[in-house]
């Protein structure tokens, strides 16, 4: 019964067969400019695969690729391209033509703008839409890992928060809005759908600024109209949800008891005039978890939920040959993931217009406000977020938040009175409101006084109050007799807390620059030169 099968022999198409060639018979190439000098560190990618290299020093390359593949070339600056495979092992020189259009890309510097291929400096920039991939209540968190050398730290997550952000490291940074100088808070409670674009002056390209720059420039240009186009309107709204990324969650009762009943064993043990918190009986009620007084309580769950955030805004943009327009109106409801503790809310409206009023005059105005307001339970102690966090891990899970289960009755749970959750409500503790009023108005003038040489003057007035009220009220804190049937207090607080705070800020910005670019024969001369001046009352 032996048989001898015969079958054709298959092409070699197994992929270990593949590599094998491959790896016997690299590609090789290099790769270099339209002038013919190497460029480093062209990324070379075996398309719809994660394998591949990078030129060196001299532009070459060598790649483990079977014939009939696609290799895909790519170099910042410069156009993508694509070679299918052949016998041909040896590419020779494979040239990359320049992306004119990301060249030709303007970059918001101090007191101007460069072209991409014109700068020199140490600066970054990022467009307002790589900006708007994040939904984020403020202009720093959505900013936050998009730009090569900027330190993004947001020190809690409390609605309408912002992220600190620190220039190779360094302190606070000189953020200028529009051409005018702002501070951090004025940054972060721009709406981010209404920034064209963002620049980083680092090192050096600060300089212009002056002391102020010593830890960088965070430049902001805003969204405008464009000429030539139709009118036009954008609606954008988003709604989600929000929750901790990564929170410990304190061990609950069974597993607390548990704990506590093994450790106090030890210790008798050690110690026979010890007294043990739990006896067996108690340890075997806690377990079960099924009688009363032993029910154990999620002090997490009762003090966190996901809290939803939504933002809803809108635009009208266009223009004609000599003039155009921007106008946009948002609103911005964040909401606490603390269980009722409020949250945050911005409106923002932004209004700009810039006309030529001849050939060689032109006339801008801007203005840019905003309301936002904070609030929360007035809650005794220094910060109100944190005291409602610390009882999470403050209050045993054996401690319920109310006497007898009665939510009339709050209960004393630890030795801080102010870590019951229970009590941290508007109608028990009081309220904490904080509100911002702000407007900015722009001006600007620009003048051609000869072929490459502009002036430009440009006015701002900036106006800000604040109304803040904090009200903490009395309280008291019960336990239950179970004899009488009644509730006595067991604590209190009984030195009530109010106070009212007003403030206003008024700012006042001048500039005069003149601006020389031009460019003769293959060259191009460009000097700017100007003054300013801030004046700020609080």
């Amino acid at each position: 019964n032996r048989q001898i099968v015969l079958a054709q022999k298959e092409d070699a198409t197994d992929i270990q067969t593949i590599q094998a060639i491959a790896q016997a018979n690299p590609v090789k190439g290099t790769i270099v400019d339209k002038n013919g000098e190497p460029l480093t560190g062209v990324s070379v990618v075996i398309k719809g695969t994660t394998s591949g290299t990078m030129s060196d020093l001299d532009g070459k390359f060598t790649l483990n690729a079977p014939v009939g593949s696609t290799i895909t070339i790519s170099y910042i600056g410069f156009l993508t391209q694509e070679i299918k495979l052949g016998e041909n092992r040896d590419l020779m020189n494979i040239t990359l033509q320049e992306n004119a259009k990301e060249l030709e890309a303007v970059v918001v510097v101090g007191f101007g703008t460069q072209k991409k291929e014109s700068i020199t400096g140490a600066i970054s920039a990022i467009s307002g839409d790589d900006l708007m991939t994040t939904n984020a209540a403020s202009t720093s968190t959505a900013l936050a890992g998009k730009i090569a050398g900027i330190n993004s730290r947001q020190p809690d997550g409390r609605p309408g928060n912002g992220t600190s952000i620190r220039i190779r490291g360094m302190g606070t940074p000189l953020y200028v809005i529009d051409g005018v100088q702002k501070d951090e808070g004025q940054f972060n409670n721009i709406d981010p759908n209404n920034i064209e674009s963002i620049s980083i002056l680092k090192d050096a390209s600060a300089a212009i600024y002056g002391v102020r720059a010593a830890n960088g420039v965070v430049v902001v240009k805003t969204k405008g109209g464009r000429r030539d186009t139709k009118n036009t309107v954008n609606l954008t709204a988003y709604y989600g949800w929000q929750d901790f990324f990564k929170f410990p969650e304190p061990a609950d009762a069974k597993t607390y008891v548990a704990a506590k009943y093994q450790s106090d064993i030890i210790k008798k043990a050690a110690d026979p005039n010890f007294n043990m918190k739990y006896s067996a009986q108690d340890y075997q009620k806690w377990q079960q978890g099924t009688e009363k007084g032993y029910l154990g309580f999620d002090w997490y769950d009762f003090v966190i939920n996901s809290a939803p955030m939504n933002y809803v805004g809108g635009n009208i943009t266009g223009g004609s040959e000599n003039i155009n327009y921007y106008l946009a109106l948002s609103h911005l409801n964040q909401d606490a993931v603390i269980v009722n503790y409020g949250g945050f809310k911005r409106t923002n409206m932004q209004m700009s217009i810039d006309a030529n009023i001849t050939k060689k005059l032109k006339l801008g105005g801007s203005m840019n406000g905003r309301i936002e307001s904070r609030k929360n339970p007035g809650v005794p102690g220094g910060d109100d977020y944190w005291t409602a966090l610390f009882a999470i891990y403050r209050n045993l899970p054996t401690i319920r938040p109310f006497a007898n289960d009665n939510p009339k009755y709050p209960a004393k749970t630890s030795s801080n009175n102010s870590t019951n959750f229970a009590m941290l409500n508007y109608d028990l503790s009081g309220t904490y409101e904080s509100t911002w009023r702000a407007i900015q108005l722009n001006l600007s003038a620009e003048y051609e006084i000869m072929k490459g040489l502009n002036a430009k003057v440009l006015g701002g007035y900036y106006l800000a109050d604040q109304v803040q009220s904090n009200h903490e009220f009395t309280y008291k804190l019960y336990r239950y007799d179970e004899a009488t049937d009644t509730y006595p207090v067991e604590d209190s607080m009984d030195n009530p807390y109010m106070e009212r705070t007003y403030e206003k800020v008024e700012e006042t910005t001048g500039q005069f620059t003149l601006d020389f670019n031009r460019k003769f024969g293959s060259h191009n001369v460009a000097a700017v030169a100007g003054g300013e001046f801030i004046r700020r009352k609080t």
